[in-house]
Formats: structure tokens, sequence, C-alpha cells
């Protein structure tokens, strides 16, 4: 019994172990199967979405997990290949901590796709997690886990704060509102619209003339320059001041600041190229543009030192406009203080000491008063009615249409005290709006800032060089009328000795043509040469030589009215007071000397003499070039301050001034500034029929056509310069 029992224990023990052999083959290979499995999808999973680098992240407890029960039940072999899909759902950026803290406020990234993998956009539903399949082609990232205030939603991003002072905020508020509307009625203009909006954008709209309610340093400045505009002889009114202290509300403040704005940029333009454009006064005007940039203008005056001494620098910087805004001053008894009342009192009169008598001075309170308001700066606390005193009363009654006495009367007091008592004012006001046209710069740098300018009233033309005159002569200018000589600024580039003259086209029609009506021989005699083309357009010169009309030099800046500088014949109209006598053109009284100044300024190493100047002299044209052109402004100058600090006046020949007080005192305000549209020079030269007995040079064998236009004989240059260019060309008046 016992040895059955044995048999059978044994046999039990060897079914046992081949039973769990068999078990453990069957495990194994499952297990490799599942294994095989696993390893395929974790590799399709890494493929699809990079592994992050490890974080310090603490391991999720039994309540960070929130069981899903949509979710299928899944092998338990399956469960190890789950998990690394989980922490790889939402990989964090590289080199980056990840915190449970951030996971909830970070949006989910799009993971970059695959062959193998695909992915689905997250949503802003709470985070859900899909167990991944590892036979599946598209697989939905779960988020990673997160504790339970992981559903609350995403927090907007940061502004950027913001750099304007809270006292400033609602004003800079309003001024965003008024600007980003593009309606604002301050600005007129397209730049100054633009600027603004550029300035403004760039400082979050912050005010820069107030500082929670208060003036800045920049405002006050600013608005003591605008106050002070009658001294550069503008007019304040057309600068208003905003009432700033009256200004309680952001949206009277933001309406003060670009108040302001606009009056600052009214003032830098009409400081800088004038209150009223060159053409509104004549035809015969052309200066260069010279236009204030407003972004310019905004960023100078805000960011100066010195506002005020910012803007008052678009006022003319020559020395002579600054001698005229002193002067002005005194005219008008301002001084450096208060405007200045001389008060009635007895007369007051200086006797010269005589062959029978003494010098008789008197004195009076009143004479220093006197002495202010009419300049003299000698003695000015003095009491006595002296020499110097009485001589200037004489010339103010001689230029006030007062008989010139010297004595004080109760006229003369009365003159002195009215603010318009003669056109003195009005001739310098006039004149420093003249100054504005010009350009800033009147010379060349290269060459020592020379420049030739000429003053049509004071019949003289003037040489400077680094600040100082270098040479001055008398000059013969145009007749008053169409023949006057006009306004402008070139370049000289050429000196031509021995001229050929080429009658201008307004001559030859105007006078030479009939003349020969009258007397066939009359070119002849003169020593005029005709020409007529085969279209029957007639051309007049005159050859080289000593009676040449333009003498032996011509000094050539080409320019559009054909006009230029040259030597004459007539020398006698030198000896003349008033020397207006020209068809325009301007004759030098010693052209031999002005040319070797000119030559030794453009070309220092050649060493031009006036003798060598007039060596030249033939029947030949000889052209001297100038390497680097010299500039030539035209100028008129019924008021200036001459080398001896004299305040002196000079006719009104051309009536410039009389056309200019007017239109000022009938302001049309900013319509002053367009540009009127003249009719432009024609050289053109219609056909003419001569009469019987006209000697003809080439008696009909001329150019097909016209031939060559009167600039390209006079100038060389193939077409005329263009015409001006305006600031505003979109309101034109045209007369």
């Amino acid at each position: 019994m016992r040895d059955c029992l044995n048999h059978r224990a044994g046999f039990d023990r060897v079914l046992m172990t081949v039973a769990a052999t068999f078990l453990t083959v069957s495990a194994s290979s499952a297990l490799a199967q599942d294994q095989a499995r696993s390893s395929a999808a974790e590799l399709a999973i890494e493929a699809a979405i990079p592994r992050p680098e490890p974080a310090n992240v603490p391991p999720p407890t039994a309540s960070d997990i929130k069981l899903d029960a949509t979710a299928t039940v899944q092998d338990s072999a399956k469960e190890p290949a789950k998990e690394p899909v989980k922490a790889e759902a939402a990989p964090a950026p590289d080199k980056v901590e990840t915190k449970p803290s951030d996971v909830a406020t970070t949006p989910a990234t799009e993971a970059p796709k695959s062959e193998t993998a695909k992915t689905e956009p997250a949503t802003t539903e709470p985070a859900k997690s899909e167990p991944a399949k590892a036979d599946t082609a598209t697989t939905a990232p779960a988020a990673p886990a997160a504790p339970a205030t992981a559903a609350a939603p995403a927090a907007e991003p940061v502004k950027a704060a913001s750099s304007v002072p809270a006292a400033d905020q609602p004003v800079a508020d309003k001024l965003k509102d008024i600007i980003g509307a593009k309606t604002s009625r301050h600005f007129d203009r397209k730049n100054e619209r633009a600027a603004i909006e550029k300035f403004y954008g760039a400082r979050d709209f912050a005010p820069v003339w107030t500082q929670a309610g208060s003036l800045t340093a920049a405002a006050k400045g600013v608005i003591a320059r605008l106050k002070d505009a009658a001294s550069d002889g503008l007019n304040p009114t057309d600068y208003p001041v905003p009432d700033f202290a009256a200004a309680t509300t952001p949206d009277a403040l933001a309406d003060a600041e670009l108040k302001l704005t606009a009056s600052m940029f009214d003032y830098a333009r009409q400081a800088q190229s004038g209150r009223m454009h060159w053409s509104q006064v004549s035809a015969d005007i052309l200066y260069p543009e010279h236009p204030v940039d407003p972004s310019e203008v905004l960023a100078k005056v805000t960011t100066a030192a010195d506002a005020s001494a910012a803007l008052d620098s678009y006022n003319p910087p020559q020395k002579l406009y600054k001698e005229l805004k002193a002067k002005l001053a005194e005219l008008r008894g301002q001084g450096n203080g208060p405007v200045i009342e001389i008060a009635d009192g007895p007369a007051l009169k200086y006797t010269p000491a005589g062959k029978k008598q003494a010098e008789i001075v008197v004195e009076d309170p009143r004479v220093p008063q006197l002495r202010a308001k009419l300049g003299i700066t000698e003695n000015a606390s003095d009491t006595r009615y002296d020499a110097a005193v009485a001589e200037a009363v004489r010339k103010f009654q001689n230029g006030a249409e007062i008989k010139a006495t010297g004595i004080l009367d109760d006229k003369t007091v009365k003159a002195i005290n009215t603010p318009k008592r003669d056109k003195q004012i009005d001739t310098v006001l006039v004149n420093m709006e003249r100054w504005r046209w010009l350009p800033r710069d009147l010379g060349v740098p290269s060459l020592g800032d020379a420049y030739v300018i000429l003053n049509i009233p004071d019949y003289t033309l003037k040489v400077m060089q680094r600040g100082q005159q270098v040479w001055t002569t008398r000059v013969v200018t145009g007749k008053p009328g169409q023949h006057a000589t006009p306004l402008l600024t070139e370049t000289m580039k050429y000196i031509t000795v021995n001229p050929t003259w080429n009658v201008p086209p307004s001559i030859v029609y105007n006078e030479y043509l009939p003349a020969l009506q009258q007397d066939p021989t009359v070119l002849q005699r003169m020593g005029l040469k005709l020409e007529q083309n085969r279209d029957g357009s007639v051309h007049i010169s005159q050859p080289p030589g000593e009676a040449n009309a333009l003498g032996r030099i011509r000094f050539n800046f080409p320019n559009k009215f054909l006009v230029y500088q040259h030597d004459t014949p007539d020398k006698n109209l030198f000896a003349k007071e008033d020397r207006a006598f020209s068809h325009g053109c301007m004759r030098v009284q010693n052209p031999d000397q002005y040319a070797s100044v000119l030559l030794n300024i453009a070309m220092p190493n050649e060493k031009y003499t006036p003798e060598r100047v007039r060596s030249m002299y033939g029947k030949s044209e000889i052209d001297l070039k100038f390497p680097t052109p010299i500039p030539v402004n035209i100028t008129y100058q019924t008021a200036f301050v001459d080398d001896a600090g004299k305040l002196q006046f000079r006719k009104d020949v051309y009536g410039r001034d009389a056309t200019m007080i007017n239109i000022l005192k009938n302001s049309r305000g900013k319509d002053l500034e367009n540009i009127v549209a003249h009719s432009q020079p024609s050289y053109s030269r219609p056909a003419t029929t001569l009469p019987s007995g006209v000697a003809v040079a080439n008696n009909g064998g001329g150019f097909g056509s016209s031939g060559p236009n009167f600039f390209e004989r006079l100038f060389g240059a193939p077409t005329p310069p263009p015409a001006p260019v305006g600031r505003r060309p979109q309101r034109v008046f045209t007369r």
C-alpha cells in the first residue's frame, strides 16, 4: 500500500513538473509577444512625441488621477507601455523646468506630425486622458497629470506695463482717441498729422506739454516764444496759446495739448519760410524752398534744454536779419523792456555854440526815455538834450515826414509815441519777411562760405567770404515795371570774357523790329547782326568788342529770367544816385576787379589780377569756368543796418514794400503761404516779315526751324531750368 502511495506521489510530482514547465513556456511565449507589441507602440509614440528632459515633478498620488469611465480595460501586460504616453503627451520646452502650477495655465501645444502618428489639437475642456492604443495610427495626446485646479480656464497673456504716469493716463487716452480718429481739427497739413501720430504714438500718447496737469518747462518755453512773436516781425495772434489754467479735465487738457502743438508748427513754418509765399508778391521772384519738417520740429523743441531758443532758431540766422530785429525793437521803443512813452512837456531845443553865443543845452527828465526810444545807447541816463539827442530827433522827423528841426515839440512827441508813427516799422517788417525767403546758407562751405549779394534798392554788390565783406562795387539795375531785375538765388558757374550779346527776344520784338520799320539800317549802324531762319524767326546779336553792350565781361548764373551781370561801355550812369536804367540785367562798375576777386575765390592757386583779366580782351569769347559754383543772391533790402550800425532806408523802387504791406494788413491767413501761378518766360520767336532794305547776315540760310532758343544761345544749357516747386501746390491762386 505504501509502495502504491509512493509511486503515486512520485507520479504526481512528475505531472506537476511537466505542467509547470508547460505553463512556463506558454507564459514566456505570450509575454514575449506582448513585449514585442509594447516595444513597437513605444517606438511609434516616441517617433510622434519627442521625450522631454527629466523634470523635477513629484510623483502623482491617487488623488491626482481621475478615472475615465469610458476607457477600455487593457491587458495588464500593456500597462507599462501606457505610462510614458501620459508623461509625454504635452512635452515641456527644452531646458525649461516644469512646475505643477505651470501645467494648468500653459496652453497645449500642437505636437509635430510624423508618418506614424498624428495629433489632434487640444480643447478648452478640462483635461481628459485618452489611453494610447499601440495598434492605431492616430494618437490623441492626453494632458499631463495635474492638480485638481487644472480645470480652471487658462489665464490671458500679461500686457506690457504702460510708460505713462497714472496722473497723465486719462489725458493720454483722450489724445489717443483724438489722434486715432484722424478727424483732428487742429492740423490741416498732411505732414503735420503724420508727425503727430508718430510722435505721440511712440510715447504711448502721453502729453508733452503737461505733467499731472501742470505745464512742463518745454511748454513754458514754447509759450514764451509764441507770445514774443512780434519781436521777430510776426503776428502773435497767428499763434494762439491755449489757456492751460482753465483746462481742468482730460478732454480740455488734450485739446490744449494739440492746440499748442499746432501753434508751434505754425510759428516754426512761418519763421523759417515766411508768412507769405514770395509768389504772392510778384512773378519775377524765385527763391529755393526750405520748408520745415514737423517731425524734426517736435523732436528738436521737446528735447531741447531751452525750448524757446530751439523754436527761435527757425528764424533767419543771418547777421543782417538780427540787426533788423534789434532796430525793430528800438523803433517800437521796446528795447529789452516795456514800451516807452514820452510824456508831454515843453519843447526842447539844442543850440550849438556860435561866434557870439555859447552852446545851450537844456535838461529835462524825459530825455533818458527819449534816448532809449531813439536808440541812443551812449550816456543813456543823461537828462541833457544835447547835440546827439537833437540829431537823433532830426533824423526821426525826416523819416516821419515832419519838418526836420531837431526840436522836440508836441507834434514830434505824438509821432514818436504812435506805434505806426511812420512807414519805418512796416518797412522793417517786410524786409525781415523777405529774409525768410532766402536760403539759410547764403554761401558755399567749401569756399569759405563765399557768396555774392546784390541789393537792388541800394544799387550795390558785395562779395562775402567767411562772414566778411571781400569787395564791393556799384551796379545799375532794371527799370521799374516789366524790366525790373528779378529777385533770385542761383550759382555763378563761369565768366565769359569778350562775350557776344544775344539780344533778348523781348528787346528784339518790342524794340528793334519796330525800329527797323522806321529805319532799315538802324541795326547796322549799331553794330548788330540780324539772322533770319527759314521758318521766318529772327535772331539779333552783337559780336565781341569794345562797343559791345555787355562790355568786356559777362558773369553767368543761368536762370529762367535770362538775366546776368556784365560790364558796360556806358560808365556815366554809375555816378547817379538812383541807378535803375537797364532791361533787367545788372551792370557792374568795375568788372575786371570783380572777375579777379571771384576767380581767386574759385581758383586761389591761379593768382588772377585785374591786369591778367584785361590781357584777355579781344574778339574771341573766352569762358573761365569755376570748379565750384559761387552762389549769387539778388535781394531787395529797402531797410538795412550799415557797417556803422545805423538803420538805413532806401526808396521802394519796384513797389515791393507797398505790395507786401498791403497783403499783410489785409491778411488772408494761411492762404498767403500758397503759391500763385504765374506765366513762365517764353523763349519762342515768331516768324517775322522784314521790311525791304534790311541787311540779313545769313540771307535766309540759317536754321530750318527757329534754331537754339535764347536761353541756349546765352547759357549753353539744353533746356531752361524747371519752374519752382512750391510748398503747398494743392491750393493755387492765379493772377
